[in-house]
């Protein structure tokens, strides 16, 4: 079993303030940077799993940093640097309270909601007679709240306006964003042989202009199915062969765990985490066309102190 990074509790000079989400830990750094670190935690269904999986933080955090180099032409984000294979440093930007969900394929929740019977998601009409995994005739996107716990909610364009969550114009420059950068990763991901399927962005402001912020078109973040095969199993019904966290959702889903009350998460073994961790390395490989260099794991935590310290020393 290799060693996972499941917390952390730095204290780097000029810290304002840490937070730990379900899989990173953000660090405020005088009110102007932020440490990003991406634990190896795992989380499905609004909660984070008991054991961490090995190199999962390395592979989203060199992931989310290669795609962001990658879309910098589109709009402005917010990463600066990458002193750790599992840390991404960049500017504090003020997160907009929801998310932006853009979605290519009728699949996941959005397969389970027109199932039983919605054909109204976000504000956006869905047509009649759709079967799973089926492309939609344009990508619609379907926002959610970021709530601080338990789980997310879907919100309309107008709902979101009409609440004050976003300003009219910050949220069609989101959405401008949102289709723009879509289109970048699934251009990328058909050059790998591979369909962007669904991704989520997220948005922040600083200096009064909109900023991407967090991961993008990570795993953790985005579907892709194989382009190789995907005809053939949506003609068939067959479930598509799929680059995401989808696969533990479904091992959940198996065990009989949606993080619905009375429900018990079942255990996870070394040897699933492990085949998990296989699984995301393999993904990295695909979406990157790059072989995955493993970083040293003897001490994780002292590593990053290191490599952060010293970048914040340099700055």
């Amino acid at each position: 079993m290799s060693k996972a990074l499941t917390g952390t509790d730095f204290k780097f000079k000029g810290q304002k303030s840490v937070y730990h989400g379900k899989v990173r830990d953000v660090y405020n750094i005088d009110d102007d940077l932020m440490v990003m670190v991406a634990t190896d935690r795992i989380s499905a269904f609004d909660v984070i799993l008991p054991k961490g999986i090995p190199f999962k933080g390395q592979v989203l955090n060199q992931i989310a940093a290669g795609f962001l180099d990658k879309t910098a032409d589109i709009c402005p984000n917010w990463k600066l640097a990458t002193p750790d294979p599992m840390v991404t440093v960049g500017l504090k930007c003020e997160g907009f309270r929801v998310e932006m969900i853009i979605r290519g394929y009728l699949t996941g929740s959005a397969w389970r909601d027109y199932k039983n019977g919605c054909r109204m998601l976000c504000g956006n009409v869905l047509p009649e007679g759709m079967k799973e995994n089926q492309k939609f005739p344009e990508p619609i996107i379907t926002p959610t709240t970021k709530a601080e716990e338990g789980h997310d909610e879907n919100i309309s364009k107008e709902e979101i306006i009409a609440q004050g969550l976003v300003s009219k114009e910050d949220y069609e420059v989101m959405e401008k964003y949102t289709r723009a950068l879509f289109q970048r990763g699934t251009e990328i991901a058909a050059q790998k042989g591979l369909i962007l399927v669904d991704t989520k962005y997220e948005f922040g402001k600083r200096d009064g202009k909109v900023y991407l912020i967090d991961e993008i078109h990570t795993p953790d973040s985005s579907r892709y199915f194989y382009a190789d095969g995907y005809k053939e199993k949506f003609e068939k019904g067959e479930a598509q062969k799929q680059l995401s966290k989808e696969f533990v959702r479904q091992w959940l889903i198996e065990h009989n765990f949606m993080n619905q009350p009375g429900q018990v998460m079942p255990e996870i073994t070394d040897e699933y985490a492990d085949s998990v961790s296989e699984r995301y390395i393999e993904l990295y490989e695909h979406i990157t066309g790059s072989k995955f260099q493993k970083a040293t794991a003897d001490d994780l935590a002292a590593r990053i102190e290191k490599n952060v310290t010293d970048w914040l020393a340099k700055r």
